[in-house]
C-alpha cells in the first residue's frame, strides 16, 4: 500500500508540474530584453567603415559577451521611397541587441572594455574624439512579448528583407491594449499563419517616440513579404479582430520601414 500510494503521489506532483500554468514572474523572466539602436553617421564613407568593423569586430565581440544573435540593418532608398534620402542608403544603421538577462545591459559596456581582440580592432579604426566612427546612436529598450518572447531568425536567405513597425499610442493603457491585441487577441497568430515572420515583439520603456511598441518581420525576398501582406488583410480572424471595440483607437502613430541585413548581420 505504501509504494501504491507514493507512485501515485508521484504521478500527481508530476501532472501538476506538466500542467501548471507559469506564474507572473516566470513569464517575465522567459522574455529577453532587447535594445534597438539606431546609429547616425557624416558620411556614406563613414557609413560604410563602420558597416565593415561591426561585421569584423563588433558583432564578434558582442557575441562573446553573451549578446546573441546580434542583428545590423540598414535603410535603401529603393525600399522606402516615403523617406527623404541624400543618396541611395540612410546614413544610419539599425543594430538589435537581445540581451539574456536584465543584468546583461549593465555589464556590457564592461565587457566590451575588458576584450582585448575588441580594443585591438577598435584602435585599428583610428578613431579619434575629432573623428568618430559614428556621430551619434540613440536606443530603445523594450521587454519581449508573451507570444514573441526572445528573438527569432525566421530566414538565413541572402535576399531576406526585415520589415521594422513602431506603432505609437495615445496613452500608456491603449498601448497595453495593443500589446494586448497581439498576445490574447492572437494577431501575432495570424501573422505566423500568413507567413509575417517574426524576429522580435518589444514593448518599449525607454527611449523615443513612448509609448510604443515596436516589431520586426523577417521574409525570404520582397515577394514573400508582399504576398503575406496580402494574405493577412484578407484574414477572416483579422477580420473580426480589427473590428472588436475593445481595441480601438490602440494606434495613433505608425513607422513603417523596409530594412535590408548587413553583411555581418546574424538576423
Amino acid at each position: 500500500m505504501k509504494r501504491r500510494s507514493f507512485l501515485i503521489g508521484s504521478a500527481s506532483a508530476a501532472g501538476a508540474g506538466l500542467f501548471a500554468v507559469p506564474s507572473e514572474a516566470q513569464r517575465a523572466a522567459a522574455k529577453q530584453v532587447l535594445e534597438l539602436r539606431k546609429y547616425t553617421f557624416s558620411s556614406p564613407e563613414k557609413l560604410k567603415a563602420f558597416e565593415a568593423f561591426s561585421t569584423s569586430a563588433m558583432v564578434p565581440a558582442l557575441n562573446r559577451a553573451g549578446i546573441r544573435p546580434v542583428g545590423v540593418f540598414k535603410m535603401m532608398k529603393a525600399d522606402n521611397p516615403q523617406a527623404t534620402f541624400t543618396g541611395d542608403a540612410a546614413l544610419e544603421l539599425f543594430v538589435l541587441l537581445p540581451y539574456p538577462s536584465p543584468d546583461a545591459i549593465a555589464a556590457l559596456d564592461g565587457k566590451l572594455a575588458a576584450d582585448s581582440v575588441y580594443a585591438s580592432a577598435l584602435a585599428g579604426v583610428g578613431e579619434t574624439p575629432k573623428d568618430p566612427l559614428f556621430a551619434r546612436y540613440e536606443s530603445s529598450l523594450m521587454l519581449g512579448f508573451d507570444q514573441c518572447p526572445k528573438v527569432e531568425v525566421p530566414s538565413s536567405a541572402p535576399s531576406r528583407v526585415l520589415q521594422l513597425r513602431i506603432y505609437e499610442a495615445a496613452n500608456a493603457e491603449r498601448s497595453r491594449m495593443k500589446v494586448r491585441m497581439f498576445n490574447e487577441g492572437g494577431e501575432i497568430r495570424i501573422f505566423r499563419e500568413v507567413g509575417m515572420n517574426p524576429v522580435f515583439f518589444g514593448h518599449a520603456f525607454a527611449g523615443t517616440k513612448l509609448p510604443n511598441l515596436t516589431y520586426m518581420l523577417g521574409f525570404e525576398s520582397d515577394e514573400a513579404l508582399k504576398a503575406a501582406w496580402t494574405k493577412f488583410g484578407q484574414h477572416p480572424d483579422w477580420l473580426k479582430l480589427r473590428n472588436d471595440p475593445m481595441y480601438r483607437d490602440t494606434v495613433s502613430g505608425i513607422t513603417n520601414l523596409i530594412l535590408r541585413p548587413t553583411g555581418g548581420s546574424q538576423i
